[in-house]
């Protein structure tokens, strides 16, 4: 029953899959570089899409809909964004057996065409700002896909503004950076880092991009959101302006920002383990497993099954939803139904065999400690809520502990490199260099500036690669 999974310490790519493989969250698609999401993958995908659509609603967003296939002309008429996005677009050039006069992109971002319409709904600064974010998938061809990281085809947000005045628009973009914040540290329990990006690590045609950086277990970086202050480069090549309160014609400000199933790789490499998926419990679909034994059929049948059943109404009656589920997998041994769930990353598992039933109780197992206890039923309604609580704030804080123990500082490039061959993991330093010169740091050390961390933004010093003074502190790492 029990399926293999490879040490990550041995192979951490293969590890990686193999937690895909057994927790059934997906599989490749005949298409090469995209994936099929199975049930417990996209029910995963469901909650975390909860959280943030919430958020978004209560920050003033509505949510809208926007074409999959975008006039090329209309990329091509943002020249960085076209720059940035060419190698990796899939173009339409055929359709209903006979050639398109102008060919089409399938859409790797939306900013074009989203531009394109409001430049047809604002007229006056009356229409703005506009709030509008759009659940969808995109395809950005990928050489080298990998599941959930990078697949040319994903699901994501996207959320599209456009404001009258600079202030506005800078201030939207850091709103929605904190709000990616506070969900992936509240229900992701990923404690991110959340900092602005590099010159050359910006989003093309972005006047300035932030981002929440995060650690994985193998002390490489994953950028699990972003935000792009987009200033008026969008707006002046789609002609979005409108009379300002001083009568003048301006320009929008707009901004842009998403994040995409990559999140959930992001879940897999921080939490998981060596016997499978570890999930925090505010994105688990299943919060809680009852596992009924018994020898006895007839007992099994017509008493533990049922009061197992009884135990899950209440539950889920308590957790406000259906997160709680029986097994009712008899014709497997207890040890293979417990390995199941426990490879699936399900938070808690209720054991009620014969025992158990005579005197009242359960037996809960934790997944992220493999702490049992003995529950009275009594009290399941009261102690099953904490200990999901419990279990949310020990994968953070452990998280935490990992990423401050493998944070590093460096002066120059000497110690740099030594710390990155030597331990891996972040690397603190003061940068104040050019694209060209991330660009070497990377050929040296294959290192990237993944951040200016944002609680760092007073600090200055000396450059560790130019030498120049009043260099910003940075964070770099090998990256995904």
């Amino acid at each position: 029953m029990a399926k293999n999974i490879t040490p990550k310490e041995q192979d951490f790519s293969q590890w990686y899959l193999d937690v895909i493989r057994v927790a059934e969250l997906a599989d490749y698609a005949p298409v090469r570089g995209c994936m099929v999401v199975r049930p417990t993958g996209y029910s995963v995908w469901e909650l975390i899409q909860k959280h943030f659509d919430e958020a978004f609603k209560e920050t003033g967003h509505v949510n809208a809909s926007f074409p999959l296939l975008i006039p090329k002309s209309f990329l091509e008429k943002e020249a960085e964004h076209v720059e940035g996005f060419a190698p990796e677009c899939a173009v339409v050039t055929h359709a209903g057996g006979e050639e398109l006069e102008e060919p089409l992109i399938i859409r790797p971002t939306s900013e074009t065409v989203i531009g394109y319409m409001y430049s047809k709904w604002v007229q006056s600064w009356r229409d703005l700002p506009i709030l509008i974010n759009q659940w969808c998938n995109v395809m950005r061809w990928e050489k080298r896909p990998r599941l959930f990281l990078r697949t040319s085809e994903f699901l994501w947000q996207e959320g599209h503004t456009a404001h009258a005045t600079k202030e506005e628009a800078v201030e939207e973009t850091l709103l929605m950076l904190e709000v990616y914040r506070k969900i992936m540290v509240d229900e992701l329990a990923l404690p991110v880092l959340p900092g602005e990006k590099t010159e050359g690590e910006r989003f093309p045609g972005a006047d300035n991009t932030y981002t929440c950086e995060t650690m994985m277990s193998d002390k490489k970086a994953l950028q699990a959101g972003t935000s792009h202050y987009l200033g008026q480069n969008f707006a002046k090549a789609f002609d979005i302006k409108f009379q300002n309160k001083n009568g003048e014609m301006d320009f929008a400000h707009t901004t842009s920002w998403g994040v995409s199933m990559r999140l959930i790789g992001a879940l897999i490499m921080t939490h998981s383990d060596n016997d499978g998926l570890v999930l925090p419990p505010r994105v688990a679909p299943t919060k809680a497993v009852i596992i009924p034994i018994s020898t006895d059929s007839a007992k099994f049948d017509e008493e533990i099954v049922p009061k197992a059943k009884e135990l899950q109404a209440i539950l889920n009656k308590t957790l406000c939803g259906r997160f709680v589920q029986v097994d009712t997998q008899q014709h497997l041994r207890p040890g293979d139904r417990f390995f199941f769930h426990l490879q699936k990353g399900v938070p808690l598992r209720l054991e009620l065999g014969e025992k158990e039933f005579a005197a009242g109780k359960v037996k809960v197992v934790r997944r992220d400690t493999g702490e049992k206890m003995e529950i009275g039923w009594e009290d399941l309604e009261k102690r099953i809520p904490e200990l999901l609580v419990e279990i949310q704030k020990n994968l953070f804080d452990r998280a935490l502990k990992f990423r401050k123990e493998n944070t590093y500082q460096a002066a120059d490039m000497a110690q740099f490199r030594e710390v990155l061959e030597s331990k891996g993991g972040f690397v603190e330093v003061f940068f104040d260099g050019s694209k060209e010169d991330e660009k070497a740091i990377k050929e040296a050390t294959g290192a990237t500036p993944r951040c200016y961390p944002l609680e760092y933004s007073e600090e200055r010093g000396k450059c560790f690669y130019t030498g120049k003074e009043g260099a910003r502190k940075a964070i770099f790492a090998k990256a995904y």
